[in-house]
């Protein structure tokens, strides 16, 4: 199986999830990337993985867990950025960590600014839930989803922040 972009359309737009031979290995906001013009014919496993990541980018746009993810293909990153992002998987909905305290729990007390970074190369954002690393004392920071997205989805999720 090559790498097949898909749109998923949602009430904010549509998402557009790329699959590799091993999961889904990329979700870009819309209007980041133009959703293809025909979404390919999925088969096999991408379909089934296809199927699982519509229903829990949805789930999670309703402000709740989703019971399944779909396998996240995160070899992309490097050994640091992999810890970080299951660091994220980690968080639960409606909670938030600061760059600080995900340094500490990866053993690194000084690295917040390259959590930060790790943060903003998540391929996978949303189900991989960068949104929910803020700044200290709860500010919003920086993220890679464009304008608006990381308040949106704190404010879907209930967790509180301060702008």
């Amino acid at each position: 199986m090559t790498n097949s972009s898909i749109g998923i359309p949602t009430p904010h737009g549509i998402f557009v999830a790329t699959y590799s031979q091993t999961g889904l290995s990329r979700l870009e906001f819309p209007e980041k990337v133009a959703p293809p013009k025909k979404n390919p014919a999925l088969t096999g496993l991408a379909k089934r993985w296809h199927a699982t990541t519509t229903k829990a980018l949805k789930t999670m746009l309703l402000g709740q867990a989703p019971t399944d993810l779909p396998p996240l293909a995160l070899s992309s990153g490097t050994e640091f950025q992999i810890s970080v992002w299951r660091q994220l998987l980690q968080i639960p909905l409606g909670q938030a960590r600061s760059y600080i305290e995900l340094a500490g729990r990866l053993g690194k007390p000084g690295a917040s600014r390259a959590v930060g970074s790790a943060c903003g190369a998540n391929p996978i954002p949303v189900i991989v839930p960068c949104h929910r690393v803020l700044a200290a004392h709860g500010r919003i920071g920086g993220f890679s989803g464009g304008p608006g997205w990381k308040q949106r989805l704190l404010k879907i999720e209930g967790t509180p922040f301060i702008e």
